[in-house]
């Protein structure tokens, strides 16, 4: 659900609270505005910016045409403007009542023959919005009334993910016994495939990939949305591109979900589990440095290799593993620039 994809209506006749909205907003990283007074606030590079009268939104349509906002009331109303639309247009429905199903009917009918773009009540309504039929509304404009209301509206919809991740192959140089600990289980909302995973690890400068629990042992089923990350203490990559640690993951966190060398995706968490288990503490080495990750002695805890995913009762020195270098230096989970030394 990328806020790529909302725009935020201003609200009418406030030009300071306006202003106050799109700073927070530009920090937070939405680039698309609308307002019902154009030129109030500058518009920066590479924003959007349109404006509402009425029923139309102006400058918005092919060609900076306007497009004209259509009130739902019923299932007869939404026949009749998606039977009104032509190719290439753009349907804006605003809701009067029910918005999910409907919204479901009009993905499904228009068959991808227009933009489809819809009104939000309020922040709380974008996601289902941005994911009806998985594919969603094309545009969703949803008022936003203060600047805290941005931070909400950060807190449900998801920015673009790291475009790139500095993959590395390591060869592991120590698995030992590292007494009980707390481990931390991140079971998402989605299904994960066994190929993919987490990327977690001791030092923010160096992730390893830990596969899913997609897989499971002749002793126990497969839990195809788990992966049983690591201990308390470990770093893990949102989503965002930030850190944080296992143990502060709550239930809505977006993680990021990757295949070594490969795909990237989001996922949500959707509950945290925190017990005392025998851990192990494998140890690569990378450009001279030891990296470490401390993992639940299991055969169902997997790290990605090159031999495939080797679980921590069966790895050994000389394994090639996958993982990730990132800038170890962190401030509440963001990549600085200072003076750092991990060990």
């Amino acid at each position: 659900m990328s806020r790529d994809r909302v725009t935020i209506a201003l609200p009418a006749g406030e030009p300071s609270l306006g202003a106050s909205i799109v700073e927070r907003a530009r920090r937070r990283g939405f680039r698309r505005f609308q307002t019902s007074s154009p030129g109030t606030i500058p518009p920066a590079s590479g924003e959007e910016w349109v404006s509402r009268s009425g029923d139309r939104i102006l400058g918005a349509g092919p060609g900076n045409s306007a497009v004209r906002v259509v009130v739902v009331t019923d299932a007869a109303g939404l026949d009749e403007a998606a039977r009104a639309v032509p190719d290439g247009g753009v349907l804006a429905i605003e809701w009067t009542g029910d918005r999910v199903i409907p919204l479901e009917n009009a993905i499904a009918a228009r068959a991808r023959r227009y933009d489809l773009w819809v009104y939000a009540r309020g922040p709380l309504e974008v996601p289902g919005a941005l994911g009806a039929l998985e594919h969603g509304a094309d545009r969703v404009f949803v008022p936003v009334h203060s600047p805290e209301e941005v931070d909400l509206l950060e807190s449900i919809v998801e920015g673009p993910l790291p475009s790139r991740l500095d993959w590395v192959r390591t060869p592991v140089t120590g698995v030992r016994p590292a007494g009980v600990g707390d481990r931390v289980i991140v079971d998402t909302t989605s299904l994960l495939r066994p190929e993919e995973g987490l990327v977690v690890g001791s030092s923010a400068a160096f992730l390893f990939h830990v596969a899913s629990e997609a897989v499971g042992s002749q002793f126990s089923r497969p839990r195809p949305f788990r992966v049983n990350a690591g201990a308390a203490h470990s770093y893990v990559l949102l989503a965002d591109g930030s850190t944080r640690y296992l143990s502060e993951l709550a239930a809505g966190d977006s993680v990021l979900v990757t295949t070594p060398e490969s795909t990237v995706r989001s996922a949500r968490v959707g509950r945290i589990k925190i017990e005392r288990r025998p851990l192990v503490v494998v140890t690569a080495e990378d450009g001279g440095q030891p990296r470490t990750v401390f993992l639940q002695e299991a055969e169902t805890v997997r790290l990605s290799s090159t031999q495939g995913r080797r679980s921590t009762t069966e790895i050994a020195v000389g394994d090639l593993v996958h993982g990730i270098r990132l800038p170890p230096a962190r401030h509440l989970g963001r990549a600085v620039e200072e003076f750092i030394e991990e060990r």
